[in-house]
């Protein structure tokens, strides 16, 4: 398989795993910064393009990664499935539901496919708790408490923003593990600063209950933080990832049952590696895939909901 990606900002990471992977063939990347474009070169052996139209329309790739801005995924989307190209889309998928809509529109009439990078599924930690709560492990899962925190590194995620560009990952495995669930309450608070909020989202079903918390109003020193707390019937599991961004990881996850505490250890892996593994093997067979456009507007349509419950009245 051949694939197009455009952007240099986190299009060279992927560029930088895609040449890992046996199957892919050539890479080409699109950007307008010709220095990020050379050095890539150079360091991965990728083909390099300053013109945008020159990789949607190249005959001979299959694939368009999409890591450009979420403003432009719905324009960049269309036009490689219309060139007969699948997609592949970074997070968030898009920023409105007319986006959506469209984007969902041009893939049903395609014939192609859209995936985005909901890359949480192959967090491991993540996926014990998806898979326990599947098989029954500790009896029903009761209530799960998800944790993202942050001091303010990616720019503004105030109350406007924090819905579909913080939380979106935590949203989706909500609605991965409960199925399409309306939110239940939201509350959130900016704390007098611009551009940071912290935010409380509750999802309340019959038998089972999610709260996801958000904050970026975390102190510089603070590590970015992710985390778990889920109720069983017989145990709870606790986890919690710490990362000061400088190299050090702090992460573990307990298991609290009748036999006491244990800590189960988790197979470190790369969870944007595993994303990009299962797109492609989805675009070479046709599969079913948990990182399907309509998996993620889920999660879009959430944080869109969210996103207008806080909306702040103009005076």
């Amino acid at each position: 398989m051949n694939i197009g990606i455009l952007g240099t900002g986190f299009g060279a990471y992927h560029a930088s795993i895609l040449k890992k992977f046996p199957e892919i063939g050539r890479v080409v990347v699109f950007g307008r910064n010709e220095s990020k474009l050379h050095k890539l070169q150079q360091e991965l052996g990728v083909e390099i393009t300053t013109s945008i139209d020159e990789v949607i329309c190249d005959p001979g790739l299959d694939i368009i990664d999409i890591c450009l801005p979420s403003a432009l995924h719905r324009q960049y989307t269309l036009d490689a499935l219309q060139a007969g190209k699948h997609v592949f889309c970074e997070t968030p998928v898009c920023l409105s539901a007319e986006d959506a809509a469209a984007m969902k529109h041009a893939e049903e009439q395609s014939g192609k496919i859209v995936l985005v990078n909901q890359f949480i599924k192959f967090e491991p930690a993540y996926q014990y708790l998806y898979e326990s709560a599947a098989q029954k492990r500790y009896g029903m899962l009761l209530k799960v408490r998800l944790l993202r925190e942050t001091a303010p590194l990616w720019g503004d995620l105030g109350l406007g923003t924090i819905t579909t560009n913080l939380m979106i990952h935590d949203l989706d495995f909500v609605s991965w593990l409960l199925g399409a669930t309306a939110p239940s309450g939201v509350w959130g608070s900016q704390g007098g600063q611009d551009g940071q909020a912290v935010v409380e989202a509750i999802f309340n079903k019959t038998n089972v209950s999610a709260q996801v918390i958000a904050s970026s109003l975390m102190p510089a020193a603070y590590p970015f933080t992710v985390g778990y707390e889920a109720y069983f019937e017989r145990a709870k599991l606790e986890f919690h990832e710490k990362d000061d961004m400088q190299g050090s990881v702090d992460l573990v996850l307990y298991e609290y049952s009748e036999t006491g505490r244990q800590e189960i250890v988790l197979v470190i892996v790369n969870p944007y590696e595993k994303s990009l593994q299962h797109a492609l093997q989805c675009f070479q067979d046709g599969s079913e895939s948990i990182l399907s456009l309509e998996q993620a507007l889920l999660s879009l349509n959430t944080a869109l909901e969210l996103k207008s419950l806080l909306a702040v009245p103009a005076s």
